[in-house]
């Protein structure tokens, strides 16, 4: 079974709130919320990853230095394996905006419940909620 590297970020608002991102029609798992980033290229470190793909999909910039390793989830789906390390970010420059046709939304962590995710990202709602 293929592995699938992928980095995701809890970004943080100043009221707690974490943004998710609904995955937009015609995307696999689509209209399920999750949170931002996606894969990582050969040759790029997680951080990098979630910088350019922050960058692509939301128009904010944010620095490696602002990236909190926090947990990670590593989930068998049918055709693949998913590693997915979740950083925190309480800093970046410009406001979330969706670039690729996903809808944003800021929630508090003991409302994630009310948004479906994917499998993988399940796992990693009771620890962002009892960190947070």
């Amino acid at each position: 079974m293929k592995t699938i590297l992928v980095s995701a970020v809890a970004l943080i608002d100043r009221d707690g709130r974490v943004l998710l991102a609904q995955r937009p029609k015609g995307k696999s798992m689509a209209g399920l919320w999750e949170f931002p980033g996606g894969k990582i290229e050969a040759g790029e470190t997680p951080e990098a990853a979630l910088i350019r793909e922050l960058h692509e999909e939301l128009g904010i910039d944010t620095w490696q230095s602002c990236l909190a390793p926090l947990t990670f989830a590593s989930h068998s789906y049918d055709d693949f394996h998913l590693l997915m390390p979740l950083f925190a970010c309480r800093k970046w420059d410009g406001t979330p905006q969706p670039k690729e046709g996903q809808v944003l939304k800021w929630v508090y962590p003991k409302d994630f419940r009310d948004y479906p995710m994917p499998p993988a990202d399940i796992p990693l709602i009771p620890i962002l909620r009892d960190w947070l």
